[in-house]
């Protein structure tokens, strides 16, 4: 009898960056963009891209601003800005429909506009959500200015991706200083990025915005920037006597989702796993900061059966991404 070959797996990775030209040129200081290979794969929407990705074997890349994206502008301009750089990602998606797909970048210095924008990404250009990069104009994204831009999410169906950026100034002052000329990676990947990022999503969850907007899906990367394995300590000790009543288990396994994006650990898997369930955690890279032969490789060994291994390479991002 002849023999069939089963179709190989489809592989989609949700946290890829990329630098729009007319962005990243208002970085300045650290965040300022340096020539180098990094540079040029942030920049590059094409061959050299797809080639990294063949070589992988990853089918689509779901791609985002890098850092600090659109939350590093103020003024009128902020708007229009944000609007052409959205109009040039879906030119590029356009260009390769097969292969990537768009996250928004916002202005969150105008949120009412923001969450306009969010609706022409997603309605018009068919973008699957939106990425918000750390703090706002020095607040934290639970601030309440900001809850238009939730409000529309849920109302488009749409995740909201936090992703880190630079800490607070004042914190990195103190916090990190001391040993920033040594470790430079402690304020930003090492340390700083997950604590801010941790800090954000658990403000959300204390603020009430998942009473107001219960069915606002959010997105964390580095599987879960620490809050899975802290969950039940979290958990535990909000529950004690003399405190505001909050549903934090059940609001972060019902409204979050965590990505492997940078984070290739095994026994931090199956921690997201035993305690947000194989139905939050989808497939990321974090390119070009991380390699993709070496996530797909990863994934390959990760001591899971097939069909959950298969949710998260793709069939959970097809869900909550509607791909």
């Amino acid at each position: 009898m002849p023999t069939t070959t089963p179709a190989r797996p489809r592989v989609i990775a949700i946290e890829e960056h990329y630098w729009d030209a007319e962005m990243a040129a208002l970085f300045t200081g650290s965040e300022a963009a340096r020539p180098g290979p990094l540079a040029d794969s942030l920049h590059d929407l094409a061959d050299a891209r797809i080639a990294a990705m063949d070589a992988a074997g990853i089918d689509v890349q779901v791609l985002s601003h890098g850092a600090p994206s659109a939350q590093k502008l103020d003024g009128p301009e902020a708007v229009a800005l944000t609007r052409r750089v959205n109009d040039r990602l879906a030119a590029a998606v356009a260009a390769h429909p097969t292969r990537f797909a768009g996250f928004a970048a916002l202005p969150t210095t105008d949120p009412a506009a923001a969450a306009d924008e969010l609706s022409r990404c997603v309605e018009t250009l068919g973008f699957k959500g939106a990425m918000l990069h750390g703090m706002a104009h020095g607040l934290f994204l639970d601030d309440t200015r900001f809850r238009p831009i939730y409000a529309r999410a849920e109302k488009l169906g749409v995740p909201i991706y936090l992703h880190p950026s630079l800490p607070h100034p004042a914190v990195t002052a103190a916090y990190y200083d001391d040993y920033a000329a040594d470790f430079p990676t402690v304020v930003r990947p090492a340390w700083g990025f997950t604590v801010e990022t941790a800090t954000t999503a658990l403000r959300l969850i204390l603020s009430g915005v998942f009473d107001l907007h219960p069915g606002l899906q959010i997105v964390l990367g580095h599987l879960g920037e620490t809050l899975p394995f802290l969950l039940w300590r979290i958990e535990s000790t909000l529950a004690r006597p003399g405190q505001k009543r909050v549903a934090f288990r059940e609001i972060l396994t019902r409204n979050f989702s965590v990505t492997t994006s940078g984070f290739f650990s095994t026994p931090a898997l199956m921690c997201c796993v035993m305690e947000l369930g194989i139905d939050r955690i989808l497939f990321a890279v974090d390119w070009p900061f991380a390699d993709n032969r070496d996530a797909v490789a990863w994934m390959d060994g990760v001591p899971l059966a097939a069909a959950d291994r298969q949710k998260i390479l793709a069939g959970n991002a097809e869900r909550l991404l509607r791909m």
